[in-house]
C-alpha cells in the first residue's frame, strides 16, 4: 500500500483530493495538514510516499517546503489555483503540477504517473546486484534456439517480423515482438526509448540532448518523443544535482 499526505490550507481543496482518491485502492492517505510546518513535523519521523502541496499557504510556500525537504525520498503531486508556477514546479522535479478546481480524470492522470514512479522504485534490484538471468530464444532458422544471457544484452532492435538483440559484440534475430522482449526484460535494468528500441540502461553511458550513447557500441540510438518523458525520469533518479 502506498501511503500519502495532503497539504493545504484550504479544507475543501483537500476534502476534494479525499473524495476523489476513495476510487484509488492502491492509495492510503495517512494524514491530512492545513499548515505545512505541521506537515514537515510529521515528515521528520513518518515515511511517506506520496504528497499532494499545495503552493500558496501562510508560513511557507509549496515551493518554498519542496526545498525543504530535498533530501527526502519521496513524490509531489502540486495542487494550486496558479498556472504561472507550472516551470518552476517541474524543474523541482515534481511528478505533476494540478492547477484547481481539478478535474477527475486529470487527476486520475497524475495519480498513474506517480504510481508508476513509486512502483519502479520498490522493485529495483540493488545497484551491485548482478543480472545473471537468461532465457532461450527460436531464431530465424528452424528448429534452432539460442541462449541470451541478460547481463550481456546493450539493447534490442525491433526489425518489422524480427527482434535483433545486440549483445556480447553480436547480433542475435529472434521471432519475437517488442511486447514480448519487453515484458521480458527487467524494468530495473531496461527501458524502451522509442518503438522499435530498448536500451540497457547500466549500459549508457551519455545523454545528448535526445541522442543516447552506450558503452562500446558506435551507433547512437535517438529517444522517442513517446517515451522520452518516462526515460528522462528514470535517468533523473540517478542524478546528482
Amino acid at each position: 500500500m502506498i501511503n500519502c499526505i495532503i497539504v493545504d490550507d484550504e479544507e475543501h481543496a483537500i476534502e476534494v483530493i479525499q473524495h476523489y482518491l476513495k476510487s484509488v485502492a492502491a492509495i492510503e492517505i495517512t494524514a491530512t495538514f492545513t499548515n505545512p510546518i505541521d506537515a514537515l513535523g510529521f515528515l521528520s519521523s513518518n515515511k511517506v510516499d506520496l504528497i499532494f502541496l499545495d503552493i500558496h499557504m501562510p508560513e511557507i510556500s509549496g515551493i518554498e517546503f519542496i526545498q525543504t525537504m530535498k533530501n527526502m525520498d519521496m513524490q509531489v503531486i502540486l495542487t494550486t489555483a496558479y498556472k504561472e508556477f507550472a516551470t518552476e514546479g517541474f524543474d523541482l522535479d515534481v511528478v505533476d503540477y494540478l492547477v484547481k478546481p481539478i478535474p477527475l480524470p486529470r487527476f486520475l492522470q497524475a495519480i498513474t504517473k506517480a504510481l508508476k514512479i513509486i512502483n519502479s522504485k520498490s522493485t529495483n534490484i540493488p545497484p551491485h546486484t548482478p543480472v545473471d538471468d537468461y532465457f532461450m530464444v527460436k531464431t530465424e532458422a528452424k528448429g534452432k534456439m539460442l541462449k541470451i544471457n541478460i547481463a550481456e544484452i546493450d539493447f534490442v532492435e525491433g526489425m518489422k517480423n524480427y527482434i535483433a538483440f545486440h549483445h556480447n559484440g553480436t547480433r542475435t534475430l529472434a521471432l519475437l515482438t517488442m511486447k514480448d522482449v519487453e515484458e521480458r526484460l527487467p524494468k530495473s535494468h531496461f527501458i524502451r526509448v522509442q518503438k522499435s528500441f530498448i536500451v540497457a540502461t547500466n549500459k549508457i553511458t551519455s545523454i545528448d540532448g535526445n541522442r543516447i550513447i552506450l558503452k562500446g557500441i558506435s551507433a547512437e540510438i535517438l529517444i522517442g518523443e513517446t517515451y522520452r518523458k518516462d526515460f528522462l525520469d528514470v535517468m533523473k533518479q540517478k542524478l546528482i544535482s
